[in-house]
């Protein structure tokens, strides 16, 4: 990996998983096929990586783990295939974070780049009118912030090099694909251009709105310290996090978010 995050986990290929090195526990992974992202994409029939990605939720060191149940906060690591799914980058099918116990807005979530380059892309809403539309880029060590109840997913830049990151979510995490699926897709669609580049087409699905593409923005007020690594803040301070499984405690910092 490029940048190292603070814990002994490290992503394998052929089969995608991870290894989990002395002190630290995490599950088998759980993989997404090609199949069960095609309503998202452009493409239906296309080709490409099979699975697309794989998924290890609920990792850590093994002496934070009572903190972490007792607090419902989880952290998650995702490594996606190198290569594309037809004329679109490898990536998620995008969804809402459902919300959890009697919280009136849905986690969010902090992303953390380890290797290859990523497009976090978001938007404020998955219904007709998506609101706000963000592409943000991010390359290893840097942090990406969805806020509470946007839609969101994530995309792999480089078909040549396989794509890992890691991420503080809600332990009680849930997603809801409806509002997506029934738009076929997000608002707007990442297409590679005969030169390589991502170019991006508008889902006709929605109501017109405009991409804003841009790098991770400052997120000091949520408690993340450039260069250091997410779960590394956490070891330090495990309360910082706590947002993120209550993210009413930051209710300020969500009003007109730009990430």
């Amino acid at each position: 990996m490029k940048f190292f995050p603070g814990l002994d986990i490290k992503p394998t290929t052929n089969p995608m998983s991870f290894e989990y090195g002395e002190g630290c526990f995490g599950p088998f992974v759980e993989n997404r096929t090609l199949d069960s992202i095609r309503k998202s994409l452009v493409d239906y029939n296309c080709t490409g990586p099979d699975p697309v990605y794989s998924i290890a939720m609920d990792v850590g060191k093994e002496i934070h783990k009572p903190f972490l149940i007792e607090h419902d906060l989880l952290f998650g690591v995702v490594t996606y295939a190198a290569g594309r799914l037809g004329d679109e980058p490898v990536r998620s099918q995008g969804h809402i974070h459902k919300k959890t116990r009697n919280n009136t807005m849905s986690p969010p979530e902090i992303y953390e780049i380890w290797s290859g380059k990523a497009i976090i892309y978001m938007q404020e809403s998955g219904d007709d009118n998506p609101g706000r539309c963000f592409a943000v880029e991010a390359s290893p060590g840097e942090v990406v912030i969805v806020p509470p109840d946007w839609t969101h997913a994530t995309m792999s830049v480089d078909p040549d090099e396989p794509l890992t990151f890691g991420a503080w979510c809600d332990r009680n995490y849930g997603f809801e694909y409806d509002k997506v699926r029934a738009h076929s897709g997000l608002a707007w669609f990442p297409l590679y251009n005969k030169d390589g580049k991502i170019e991006w087409l508008p889902n006709k699905n929605y109501n017109h709105s405009e991409i804003i593409i841009k790098t991770p923005g400052n997120y000091q007020s949520l408690g993340i310290k450039q260069g250091i690594p997410i779960y590394s803040i956490f070891e330090k301070d495990p309360e910082t996090f706590l947002y993120v499984s209550n993210p009413i405690i930051k209710k300020e910092v969500w009003t007109n978010f730009t990430p």
